[in-house]
Protein backbone atom coordinates (compact mmCIF):
# COMPACT_ATOMS: atom_id res chain seq x y z
CA UNK A 1 0.00 0.00 0.00
CA UNK A 2 1.35 3.39 -1.08
CA UNK A 3 1.14 6.47 1.13
CA UNK A 4 1.58 9.97 -0.34
CA UNK A 5 2.68 12.62 2.16
CA UNK A 6 3.40 16.36 2.11
CA UNK A 7 5.97 18.17 4.30
CA UNK A 8 5.39 21.17 6.53
CA UNK A 9 6.96 24.58 7.02
CA UNK A 10 10.74 24.67 7.22
CA UNK A 11 11.25 22.24 4.33
CA UNK A 12 11.61 25.08 1.79
CA UNK A 13 15.04 26.23 0.55
CA UNK A 14 16.02 29.09 -1.82
CA UNK A 15 15.47 28.20 -5.48
CA UNK A 16 13.93 24.79 -4.80
CA UNK A 17 11.17 25.26 -7.39
CA UNK A 18 13.51 26.22 -10.24
CA UNK A 19 13.89 22.79 -11.89
CA UNK A 20 10.19 21.98 -11.52
CA UNK A 21 9.18 24.95 -13.67
CA UNK A 22 10.90 23.37 -16.67
CA UNK A 23 8.24 20.63 -16.73
CA UNK A 24 5.44 21.01 -19.31
CA UNK A 25 2.64 23.22 -18.01
CA UNK A 26 4.20 23.81 -14.60
CA UNK A 27 5.04 27.50 -15.08
CA UNK A 28 1.55 28.21 -16.43
CA UNK A 29 -0.11 26.37 -13.54
CA UNK A 30 2.00 28.28 -11.00
CA UNK A 31 1.20 31.60 -12.70
CA UNK A 32 -2.54 30.88 -12.50
CA UNK A 33 -2.28 30.04 -8.81
CA UNK A 34 -0.23 33.19 -8.20
CA UNK A 35 -2.94 35.31 -9.81
CA UNK A 36 -5.61 33.58 -7.75
CA UNK A 37 -3.97 34.28 -4.37
CA UNK A 38 -2.10 37.52 -5.11
CA UNK A 39 1.39 36.13 -4.47
CA UNK A 40 4.21 35.63 -7.00
CA UNK A 41 4.96 31.98 -6.27
CA UNK A 42 7.46 31.66 -9.11
CA UNK A 43 9.54 34.53 -7.74
CA UNK A 44 9.59 33.15 -4.21
CA UNK A 45 10.27 29.61 -5.39
CA UNK A 46 13.14 30.50 -7.71
CA UNK A 47 14.72 33.87 -6.83
CA UNK A 48 13.92 34.85 -3.23
CA UNK A 49 16.46 34.37 -0.45
CA UNK A 50 16.11 32.28 2.72
CA UNK A 51 14.79 35.17 4.81
CA UNK A 52 12.06 35.99 2.30
CA UNK A 53 10.75 32.44 2.12
CA UNK A 54 10.92 31.99 5.89
CA UNK A 55 8.05 34.49 6.13
CA UNK A 56 5.05 32.39 7.19
CA UNK A 57 2.72 34.18 4.78
CA UNK A 58 5.01 33.19 1.90
CA UNK A 59 6.33 29.80 3.01
CA UNK A 60 2.95 28.14 3.48
CA UNK A 61 1.41 28.76 0.03
CA UNK A 62 4.80 28.08 -1.54
CA UNK A 63 4.97 24.64 0.06
CA UNK A 64 1.43 23.71 -0.95
CA UNK A 65 2.08 24.84 -4.52
CA UNK A 66 5.29 22.80 -4.64
CA UNK A 67 3.49 19.72 -3.36
CA UNK A 68 0.71 20.04 -5.91
CA UNK A 69 3.12 20.65 -8.80
CA UNK A 70 5.29 17.66 -7.97
CA UNK A 71 2.31 15.36 -7.39
CA UNK A 72 0.84 16.37 -10.76
CA UNK A 73 4.18 15.49 -12.40
CA UNK A 74 3.82 11.92 -11.13
CA UNK A 75 0.87 11.40 -13.48
CA UNK A 76 -2.20 9.36 -12.60
CA UNK A 77 -1.61 8.04 -9.09
CA UNK A 78 -4.18 6.80 -6.56
CA UNK A 79 -2.43 6.21 -3.23
CA UNK A 80 -3.88 4.02 -0.52
CA UNK A 81 -3.64 6.91 1.96
CA UNK A 82 -2.56 10.55 2.13
CA UNK A 83 -1.36 12.76 4.96
CA UNK A 84 0.53 16.00 5.49
CA UNK A 85 2.59 17.47 8.28
CA UNK A 86 1.12 20.73 9.58
CA UNK A 87 0.47 22.95 6.51
CA UNK A 88 1.07 19.83 4.41
CA UNK A 89 -2.39 18.70 5.55
CA UNK A 90 -3.87 21.23 3.11
CA UNK A 91 -1.80 19.70 0.31
CA UNK A 92 -3.04 16.26 1.38
CA UNK A 93 -6.64 17.51 1.36
CA UNK A 94 -6.16 18.42 -2.31
CA UNK A 95 -4.62 14.99 -3.02
CA UNK A 96 -7.71 13.38 -1.50
CA UNK A 97 -10.10 15.54 -3.54
CA UNK A 98 -11.49 17.33 -0.48
CA UNK A 99 -10.41 20.68 -1.97
CA UNK A 100 -9.49 21.58 -5.53
CA UNK A 101 -6.06 23.11 -6.10
CA UNK A 102 -7.25 26.74 -6.18
CA UNK A 103 -9.34 26.33 -3.04
CA UNK A 104 -6.39 24.73 -1.25
CA UNK A 105 -4.07 27.58 -2.20
CA UNK A 106 -6.64 30.23 -1.31
CA UNK A 107 -7.09 28.64 2.12
CA UNK A 108 -3.36 28.30 2.77
CA UNK A 109 -2.74 31.91 1.74
CA UNK A 110 -5.25 33.04 4.37
CA UNK A 111 -3.75 30.58 6.87
CA UNK A 112 -0.24 31.92 6.34
CA UNK A 113 -1.32 35.55 6.72
CA UNK A 114 -3.33 34.79 9.86
CA UNK A 115 -0.51 32.82 11.47
CA UNK A 116 2.06 35.49 10.60
CA UNK A 117 -0.18 38.09 12.26
CA UNK A 118 -0.60 35.91 15.35
CA UNK A 119 3.14 35.27 15.52
CA UNK A 120 3.81 39.02 15.54
CA UNK A 121 1.98 39.48 18.85
CA UNK A 122 4.67 37.77 20.97
CA UNK A 123 8.26 36.81 20.14
CA UNK A 124 8.01 33.03 19.86
CA UNK A 125 9.69 30.13 18.07
CA UNK A 126 10.23 26.38 17.87
CA UNK A 127 13.12 24.00 18.56
CA UNK A 128 13.56 20.33 17.68
CA UNK A 129 14.73 17.95 20.41
CA UNK A 130 16.60 14.88 19.24
CA UNK A 131 16.73 11.73 21.36
CA UNK A 132 15.38 11.08 24.83
CA UNK A 133 12.29 9.37 26.19
CA UNK A 134 9.06 11.01 24.90
CA UNK A 135 7.27 10.97 28.27
CA UNK A 136 10.27 12.42 30.09
CA UNK A 137 10.74 15.06 27.40
CA UNK A 138 7.09 16.15 27.36
CA UNK A 139 7.00 16.47 31.16
CA UNK A 140 10.19 18.58 31.09
CA UNK A 141 8.77 20.87 28.39
CA UNK A 142 5.58 21.42 30.33
CA UNK A 143 7.64 22.29 33.42
CA UNK A 144 9.32 25.05 31.37
CA UNK A 145 5.98 26.30 30.04
CA UNK A 146 6.67 24.97 26.54
CA UNK A 147 4.30 23.02 24.30
CA UNK A 148 5.27 19.74 22.56
CA UNK A 149 3.93 21.20 19.30
CA UNK A 150 5.10 18.39 17.00
CA UNK A 151 5.40 14.85 18.31
CA UNK A 152 7.08 13.42 15.24
CA UNK A 153 8.11 9.95 16.37
CA UNK A 154 11.51 8.44 15.58
CA UNK A 155 12.98 10.19 18.63
CA UNK A 156 11.97 13.74 17.63
CA UNK A 157 9.75 16.22 19.46
CA UNK A 158 9.46 19.91 18.58
CA UNK A 159 8.98 22.37 21.43
CA UNK A 160 7.28 25.72 20.95
CA UNK A 161 6.90 28.80 23.10
CA UNK A 162 8.39 32.20 23.81
CA UNK A 163 12.02 32.90 22.98
CA UNK A 164 12.75 33.17 26.70
CA UNK A 165 11.27 29.71 27.32
CA UNK A 166 13.29 28.26 24.44
CA UNK A 167 16.47 29.83 25.84
CA UNK A 168 15.72 28.14 29.16
CA UNK A 169 15.38 24.85 27.28
CA UNK A 170 18.80 25.31 25.70
CA UNK A 171 20.27 25.71 29.18
CA UNK A 172 18.28 22.86 30.70
CA UNK A 173 17.73 20.01 28.24
CA UNK A 174 15.53 17.04 29.18
CA UNK A 175 17.37 13.93 30.30
CA UNK A 176 18.55 11.86 27.32
CA UNK A 177 18.09 14.59 24.71
CA UNK A 178 21.22 14.83 22.57
CA UNK A 179 20.58 18.11 20.79
CA UNK A 180 18.22 21.07 20.72
CA UNK A 181 18.00 22.64 17.26
CA UNK A 182 16.28 26.00 16.67
CA UNK A 183 13.96 25.79 13.66
CA UNK A 184 13.71 28.37 10.90
CA UNK A 185 10.10 29.30 11.55
CA UNK A 186 8.59 32.60 12.62
CA UNK A 187 6.45 31.60 15.57
CA UNK A 188 5.16 29.03 18.03
CA UNK A 189 2.89 27.16 15.66
CA UNK A 190 0.41 24.58 16.97
CA UNK A 191 0.17 26.27 20.37
CA UNK A 192 -2.17 28.70 22.15
CA UNK A 193 -0.12 31.52 20.61
CA UNK A 194 -1.93 30.75 17.33
CA UNK A 195 -5.46 31.10 18.76
CA UNK A 196 -6.15 34.34 16.82
CA UNK A 197 -5.36 32.50 13.58
CA UNK A 198 -7.99 29.85 14.34
CA UNK A 199 -10.71 32.50 14.27
CA UNK A 200 -9.48 33.90 10.95
CA UNK A 201 -9.22 30.45 9.40
CA UNK A 202 -12.69 29.45 10.58
CA UNK A 203 -14.10 32.48 8.78
CA UNK A 204 -12.14 31.61 5.62
CA UNK A 205 -13.42 28.03 5.74
CA UNK A 206 -17.01 29.24 5.49
CA UNK A 207 -16.42 29.88 1.77
CA UNK A 208 -15.32 26.28 1.07
CA UNK A 209 -17.42 23.45 -0.39
CA UNK A 210 -15.40 20.38 0.62
CA UNK A 211 -15.99 16.94 -0.88
CA UNK A 212 -15.51 13.72 1.04
CA UNK A 213 -12.02 12.20 0.63
CA UNK A 214 -11.62 9.83 -2.34
CA UNK A 215 -8.79 8.01 -0.56
CA UNK A 216 -7.94 7.46 3.11
CA UNK A 217 -7.07 10.81 4.70
CA UNK A 218 -5.01 10.50 7.88
CA UNK A 219 -5.29 13.45 10.29
CA UNK A 220 -2.48 15.09 12.27
CA UNK A 221 -4.71 15.59 15.27
CA UNK A 222 -4.86 11.96 16.34
CA UNK A 223 -3.58 9.83 13.46
CA UNK A 224 -7.14 8.76 12.62
CA UNK A 225 -8.61 8.36 9.15
CA UNK A 226 -11.29 11.00 8.44
CA UNK A 227 -14.06 10.16 5.99
CA UNK A 228 -15.96 13.46 5.89
CA UNK A 229 -14.81 16.47 3.90
CA UNK A 230 -16.47 18.82 6.39
CA UNK A 231 -14.58 17.14 9.24
CA UNK A 232 -11.29 17.42 7.33
CA UNK A 233 -11.81 21.18 6.98
CA UNK A 234 -12.82 21.51 10.64
CA UNK A 235 -9.58 19.80 11.63
CA UNK A 236 -7.56 22.02 9.27
CA UNK A 237 -8.95 25.04 11.08
CA UNK A 238 -8.23 23.75 14.58
CA UNK A 239 -4.81 22.26 13.90
CA UNK A 240 -3.01 25.62 13.73
CA UNK A 241 -3.33 25.84 17.55
CA UNK A 242 -3.14 22.11 18.34
CA UNK A 243 -0.10 19.80 18.42
CA UNK A 244 0.83 17.73 15.36
CA UNK A 245 0.88 14.01 16.16
CA UNK A 246 2.91 12.69 13.23
CA UNK A 247 3.93 9.74 15.39
CA UNK A 248 0.29 8.61 15.44
CA UNK A 249 -0.02 9.15 11.68
CA UNK A 250 2.90 6.78 11.13
CA UNK A 251 1.29 4.24 13.46
CA UNK A 252 -1.81 4.40 11.28
CA UNK A 253 0.27 3.91 8.11
CA UNK A 254 1.64 0.77 9.72
CA UNK A 255 -1.84 -0.47 10.66
CA UNK A 256 -3.09 0.18 7.13
CA UNK A 257 -0.31 -2.03 5.77
CA UNK A 258 1.84 0.65 4.15
CA UNK A 259 4.72 -0.76 2.11
CA UNK A 260 5.88 2.44 0.35
CA UNK A 261 5.84 6.16 1.12
CA UNK A 262 6.45 9.01 -1.33
CA UNK A 263 7.01 12.53 0.00
CA UNK A 264 6.23 15.32 -2.45
CA UNK A 265 8.48 18.33 -3.04
CA UNK A 266 10.38 19.56 -1.08
CA UNK A 267 10.75 16.02 0.21
CA UNK A 268 13.20 14.70 2.77
CA UNK A 269 11.91 15.46 6.27
CA UNK A 270 9.07 12.94 6.43
CA UNK A 271 10.94 10.22 4.57
CA UNK A 272 13.72 10.62 7.14
CA UNK A 273 11.27 10.03 9.98
CA UNK A 274 9.70 7.07 8.16
CA UNK A 275 13.07 5.38 7.61
CA UNK A 276 13.53 5.27 11.38
CA UNK A 277 9.96 4.60 12.47
CA UNK A 278 8.67 2.36 9.65
CA UNK A 279 11.32 -0.28 8.96
CA UNK A 280 10.59 -2.28 5.83
CA UNK A 281 8.63 0.54 4.18
CA UNK A 282 10.24 1.79 0.95
CA UNK A 283 10.59 5.58 1.04
CA UNK A 284 11.21 8.11 -1.72
CA UNK A 285 11.50 11.91 -1.50
CA UNK A 286 10.70 14.12 -4.49
CA UNK A 287 13.47 16.69 -4.25
CA UNK A 288 13.91 17.47 -7.97
CA UNK A 289 12.34 16.20 -11.20
CA UNK A 290 15.25 13.76 -11.39
CA UNK A 291 13.40 11.72 -8.74
CA UNK A 292 10.24 11.32 -10.83
CA UNK A 293 11.25 8.20 -12.77
CA UNK A 294 12.04 6.28 -9.58
CA UNK A 295 8.77 7.46 -8.04
CA UNK A 296 6.78 6.35 -11.09
CA UNK A 297 8.44 2.93 -10.94
CA UNK A 298 7.48 2.63 -7.29
CA UNK A 299 3.90 3.64 -8.09
CA UNK A 300 3.74 1.11 -10.93
CA UNK A 301 4.94 -1.67 -8.65
CA UNK A 302 2.18 -0.90 -6.16
CA UNK A 303 -0.45 -0.52 -8.85
CA UNK A 304 0.48 -3.97 -10.17
CA UNK A 305 0.37 -5.42 -6.66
Amino acid sequence: MLVLVAPGQGAQTPGFLTPWLDLPGAAERLAAWSDAIGLDLAHYGTQADADAIRDTAVAQPLLVAAGLLSAAALGDVTPGAVAGHSVGEITAAAFAGVLDDTAALTLVRKRGLAMAEAAAITRTGMSALLGGDPETTVAHLEKLGLTPANVNGAGQIVAAGTLEQLAALEADKPEGVRRVVALKVAGAFHTVHMAPAVEALAKAAEDLSPADPRVTYVSNRDGQAVGSGAEVVSRLVGQVANPVRWDLCMETFKELGATALIEVCPGGTLTGLAKRALPGVTTLALKTPDDLDAARELIAEHSAA
